[in-house]
């Protein structure tokens, strides 16, 4: 098979032949060593973050019943329409999902930065869901 490469490289996420790298796969191999330590359950869900580049969402999940139980997004109509950069879009993502966790019962979530640094919109957006009440 010429021209394709095999091997520790591309699974590490390496270059590849044609020069470019695979930004998703160190992302995941973090996650993964996160997801290790953390685990949700219903009284303490996993409040996942997920992030694009135009676009924050965050959803609190059960694992022992593989199931959400709240979710926001940037794209929720109350926050879509609204000024503000994207790090004060995800705030308002973070206080969204706490008033949606809260009629829902949970006070306590395990936060996973999902292998994102804890900075800029993933630390706004856990900084909203504090302020909105959720504990972690």
């Amino acid at each position: 098979m010429a021209g394709t490469q095999t091997g520790t490289a591309r699974r590490r996420g390496g270059p590849r032949v044609d020069g470019r790298t695979n930004r998703a796969a160190p992302r995941a191999r973090r996650h993964l060593r996160v997801r290790k330590r953390v685990t949700g359950a219903a009284v303490r869900p996993r409040l996942v973050v997920t992030r694009s580049a135009r676009h924050t969402s965050a959803q609190l999940i059960d694992d022992n019943a593989g199931r959400t139980l709240a979710s926001a997004s940037s794209l929720d109509e109350s926050i879509r329409g609204s000024d503000g950069d994207k790090k004060a879009k995800a705030r308002k993502v973070g206080e969204l999902l706490a008033a949606r966790a809260v009629q829902a019962g949970v006070t306590a979530a395990v936060f996973d930065r999902a292998g994102y640094r804890y900075h800029g919109r993933v630390a706004a957006l856990a900084d909203g869901a504090r302020e909105g009440g959720l504990q972690f």
